[in-house]
C-alpha cells in the first residue's frame, strides 16, 4: 500500500457571537481538511487547526510537503511525520506542526480502514466506549445570554461545564459565582481565561474560583510564560490547566515537568496530530499530569481523532464537547462526534467504525470552502 494523492479542502465559516472569550468575537472559523488516497482506494481525512488563511496552509501542504509523502507506506507515520518536520529548520511549532497535523490524522484513518479497526484500538485502548465529557463552553457575554447557555448544558445532561472569563477581575469573579449559582454545587466547574490576565490578578482569580469549588483555572496567563505559571501554581490552591498552545511534545515538556499544570490539553489539529499529540499524554503521564483534550471552535474530525485519544490514554480525565452551533462540527460528517445533544451520565459516545469512525459529507466540503 501506497499514498497515490493528496487533496486538500479550505475551510470557512461564520459563527457569529457566540463564542465570544476574554479576547474577543471569532466572527468566522476556518479549518484545513486534508483527504489522502492510497493506490488501493483507501481514502483518511484530516484536519488542521487554521483559525485563518486555510488557503495559506493549503498552499505549504502542496508546496513541500505533498512531495515527502507520494509513494510513502501509509503506516509509517513516524518516519511521514519526521520527514516532514525537517522541512524546515529551527524551533518546532506554527503552520507547519498543524500542517503536519492534519496529515498524520489522515494517515491513521487510513490505517484503521485497512485493517477495519477503530484508531482507539491501534492506539492500545483502555476499554472505553463511552468516556466522559464538559459542555464548552459559557461565553463571556451578557449575564442573561449565559444564564440561557447554562440551563441549555445542565438539560442536555452534562454534568461538568467551563465558562469563560474575562477582565477585570471583580468582573471574573462575579461571573464566576454567578455560574456557581445557577449551576449548582453539584455540578463540576472548570474556568477559562485565555490569559488575559497578569500573574497578580490571577493570582486573585484563582483564589476566588477555589472559593467556589472550581475544578480548574485554564490559562490564566499567557502560555509563554512558563516561570509565571510555577510562581502562580505556588501561590494559589487550584489545579492550573494550559497546554492548547503547544504545539510537539518538546515544546510541552518544560511545563509538564514542571508540575506547574494538573491538566495538560494539547489540540489533536495543532500538535502534530495523533502521533504528536500521544507523546504529549504520554509525557504527562510520566509526570503524573491528566489530560483532557482542547476540541475548542475546531471541526468534526478533530473531535473525532480527540475522541479516540481520550479513549486511549491512560490518563484521560475528561473531553471538551464544544456546545455552541459549529457548522465545522455539526454539518462536515454525517453523524457528528462528540454530540451534546446524545449525552448519557455525563459522557459521550467514542466513534467505533474503523479508523476515525466518521463518514465526510462531500456536499458540506463544498458548501463550506474559503471563497
Amino acid at each position: 500500500m501506497k499514498i497515490e494523492s493528496l487533496r486538500t479542502h479550505p475551510l470557512t465559516v461564520p459563527i457569529g457571537d457566540l463564542q465570544r472569550t476574554s479576547q474577543g468575537s471569532f466572527g468566522e472559523i476556518s479549518i484545513l481538511v486534508i483527504e489522502i488516497t492510497t493506490d488501493d482506494g483507501i481514502t483518511g481525512f484530516g484536519e488542521c487547526l487554521a483559525r485563518s488563511a486555510p488557503k495559506a496552509y493549503a498552499e505549504l501542504v502542496h508546496d513541500r510537503l505533498e512531495p515527502r509523502l507520494l509513494g510513502a507506506d501509509p503506516f509509517a507515520v513516524e518516519a511521514i511525520w519526521q520527514n516532514c518536520f525537517r522541512t524546515f529548520t529551527g524551533r518546532s511549532g506554527g503552520v507547519l506542526i498543524e500542517a503536519i497535523a492534519g496529515i498524520d490524522i489522515a494517515l491513521w484513518d487510513i490505517m484503521g480502514k485497512a485493517l477495519g479497526q477503530p484508531i482507539h484500538r491501534l492506539l492500545g485502548h483502555m476499554g472505553r466506549e463511552r468516556v466522559t465529557a464538559y459542555a464548552s463552553s459559557i461565553a463571556w457575554v451578557a449575564d442573561d445570554q449565559a444564564v440561557q447557555q447554562i440551563e441549555h448544558a445542565l438539560a442536555r445532561g452534562f454534568r461538568q461545564i467551563k465558562v469563560k472569563l474575562g477582565a477585570p477581575v471583580e468582573a471574573a469573579l462575579a461571573r464566576a459565582a454567578m455560574v456557581r449559582e445557577v449551576a449548582g454545587d453539584e455540578i463540576r466547574l472548570m474556568a477559562d481565561a485565555n490569559w488575559v490576565f497578569d500573574l497578580d490578578d490571577a493570582a486573585r482569580v484563582a483564589r476566588g474560583l477555589y472559593d467556589l469549588d472550581y475544578f480548574w483555572f485554564e490559562e490564566p496567563i499567557v502560555p509563554e510564560d512558563l516561570r509565571g505559571y510555577e510562581l502562580l501554581r505556588q501561590r494559589v490552591p487550584i489545579r492550573l490547566a494550559a497546554g492548547e498552545s503547544e504545539h510537539t511534545a518538546a515544546g510541552a515538556a518544560p511545563l509538564i515537568a514542571s508540575r506547574s499544570i494538573g491538566v495538560v490539553q494539547p489540540d489533536v489539529a495543532r500538535s502534530g496530530g495523533i502521533t504528536e499529540t500521544r507523546k504529549i499524554a504520554h509525557l504527562a503521564h510520566a509526570n503524573h499530569v491528566a489530560y483532557a483534550p482542547h476540541v475548542g471552535a475546531s471541526g468534526a474530525i478533530c473531535a473525532a481523532a480527540s475522541l479516540h485519544l481520550a479513549a486511549a490514554m491512560p490518563n484521560f480525565l475528561t473531553f471538551e464537547c464544544m456546545v455552541f452551533p459549529n457548522p465545522l462540527k455539526d454539518e462536515l460528517t454525517t453523524l457528528i462526534p462528540g454530540d451534546p445533544d446524545q449525552v448519557v451520565d455525563g459522557g459521550v459516545a467514542v466513534p467505533s467504525g474503523p479508523g476515525l469512525g466518521i463518514e465526510v459529507d462531500r456536499t458540506a466540503l463544498k458548501r463550506m470552502a474559503a471563497n
